[in-house]
């Protein structure tokens, strides 16, 4: 397994590896590095990565340097390794929605977590993050994504999830993969708020979807986003 290193848009970087076995085409696990003055990480992956997601942030920039941590909810592959980063970069913190504060990470962490801004930007000096709680989207009731005013990408976490191997960024439609991987893998909440979270999220006009399984999209991410919510409705009835 390689950890490869892509810069998506202006310093957000994929730290992408590539898994045979997980589906007849195997699967990507992504790790997003938004740099600036206070380095940002979205996702850790499993514990089983540290050591190649660790060395793949080196190719960026020292692990030391690392001040925030978040992920989309919590599963192995978003957050198995956050102990190990949070012992290896000593002014780290993870951040995340009140919600996943109370139910986990208070007790998961070994250093307090710190409540994302409300109605607020979590400004890193170079890129300005807002938290977009999204209970039950794409599943578990802590979920939360962030979006960065400053370069128009949405750290999309499982949404759009699709198999194979596949290129850093794409401008090929993702809707068609997602749901297809979603007719595989059965991992979306078809719930009342699954319609509006989508249409919430368009409404921040991204340009760039940063993908935590497959390629990151570039273009009209909002767009995008219109087109899963459509896909879910037909296909599953989601209203």
């Amino acid at each position: 397994m390689d950890t490869t290193v892509d810069e998506i848009a202006p310093d957000v970087y994929r730290l992408s590896t590539w898994i045979p076995g997980i589906t007849e085409r195997g699967f990507t696990f992504n790790q997003f590095l938004l740099t600036g003055d206070e380095p940002f990480l979205f996702h850790t992956g499993q514990r089983f990565l540290f050591p190649q997601v660790s060395a793949a942030i080196e190719r960026v920039l020292p692990l030391t340097r690392l001040r925030w941590i978040s992920f989309g909810h919590l599963e192995a592959d978003e957050c198995g390794a956050v102990n190990l980063f949070l012992d290896s970069a000593p002014h780290a913190e993870v951040i995340h929605g009140p919600l996943a504060i109370m139910l986990s990470l208070t007790d998961m962490c070994e250093r307090p977590p710190v409540a994302a801004p409300s109605d607020g930007v979590h400004d890193i000096g170079g890129h300005r993050l807002r938290f977009i709680a999204t209970p039950h989207v794409p599943h578990n009731w802590e979920a939360g994504l962030w979006f960065d005013e400053t370069t128009s990408t949405l750290l999309a976490g499982d949404l759009f999830t699709h198999t194979g191997q596949c290129p850093a960024v794409t401008e090929s439609d993702c809707v068609a993969p997602a749901l297809e991987a979603e007719g595989l893998f059965h991992a979306t909440g078809l719930t009342t708020n699954l319609t509006p979270t989508l249409i919430q999220l368009a409404e921040w006009n991204p340009t760039t979807l940063a993908i935590m399984h497959g390629a990151s999209f570039h273009g009209d991410g909002a767009g995008q986003l219109r087109s899963l919510s459509d896909g879910y409705a037909g296909l599953f009835g989601a209203s």
